[in-house]
């Protein structure tokens, strides 16, 4: 799930807005140096940037929560629809999702933990060529990840950071592989000319083949770019792709378009759609999602 903003009020929560160092010009020199914040020893309300997502967007954010703060960002509701008619097939899937939540916890000015829950997911599978139907519900897989940022958390127009994670397989009901899957995300963001931002993100995931022989790579690559609309209220258009190392595995091409509210300094309230541009991706996947820092 990306802010990139440059003021505090500023809905864009979600696109990888770089905080400006002239947000607290009042505390610039203890702003500069907050190394020692942690855990344990929560950085002060005042010296705190703007809240920074993972959502609605696919690109990640390259900015971590302040250290001792948590911060929640949930999908109230995620529905997916994908129709495969490729040669003599006849196949759809629905699948919905409600409480999906990504839990964070700054540990650090520069590091924050983050564990990624499906908390329950119903899935439809018919095959009108076989003439079947299969329902399957439960709960997900979990995901645990680390976020470090590399440069730009506190000030500056970029930001980088890295986000190794590991998949652990608790889902029920068939609805995951059953296998340790992992990989490490490299987020990066930057502000651009006319309030707009951009986000940019490179991924390597390291999953189970088809085969169930061994492991394959897939890389994931996406861009978006965000602008304040009205008040605030911000909008990003999103491009995210798939490809396998794996041979015969089609590529996914995604086509994002959301919308982000701030309530409050600390909520953020958002809506979208992903739309399928190849016929691997899901055909459309609408969602709405809200995020919470305290």
């Amino acid at each position: 799930m990306n802010a990139y903003q440059t003021s505090a009020d500023r809905p864009l929560h979600r696109f990888h807005l770089v905080i400006a160092c002239c947000l607290l010009p009042a505390f610039s020199s203890l702003a500069a140096d907050k190394s020692q914040y942690h855990l344990f020893n929560p950085t002060p309300r005042e010296f705190m940037r703007a809240m920074s997502t993972d959502r609605p967007d696919l690109t990640e954010s390259a900015h971590t929560v302040d250290a001792g703060h948590f911060q929640l960002e949930a999908d109230l509701i995620n529905f997916s629809h994908d129709h495969d008619t490729a040669g003599s097939a006849d196949a759809k899937v629905d699948a919905w999702t409600a409480g999906a939540i990504n839990v964070k916890a700054g540990l650090l000015n520069w590091m924050d933990l983050q564990l990624v829950l499906d908390v329950y997911s119903h899935i439809t599978t018919e095959d009108r060529v076989a003439d079947t139907k299969v329902r399957q519900s439960g709960l997900g897989d979990v995901t645990t990840r680390v976020k470090m940022n590399l440069w730009g958390n506190d000030g500056g127009t970029t930001a980088l950071a890295v986000m190794p994670f590991v998949k652990f397989p608790t889902n029920q009901d068939d609805l995951g592989n059953d296998e340790i899957e992992g990989g490490v995300i490299i987020p990066f963001g930057m502000e651009l000319p006319g309030g707009w931002s951009l986000g940019i993100m490179t991924e390597f995931d390291f999953v189970r083949n088809n085969a169930d022989s061994g492991y394959r790579t897939d890389f994931v690559n996406s861009l978006v770019l965000g602008h304040d609309l009205v008040g605030k209220l911000g909008g990003y258009v999103e491009f995210f792709s798939v490809v396998s190392s794996e041979s015969g595995h089609p590529w996914v091409g995604v086509l994002g378009l959301g919308l982000a509210y701030a309530v409050t300094d600390d909520m953020q309230l958002d809506g979208g759609v992903n739309l399928g541009l190849t016929r691997s991706a899901e055909d459309i996947n609408p969602f709405l999602g809200v995020s919470w820092r305290f």
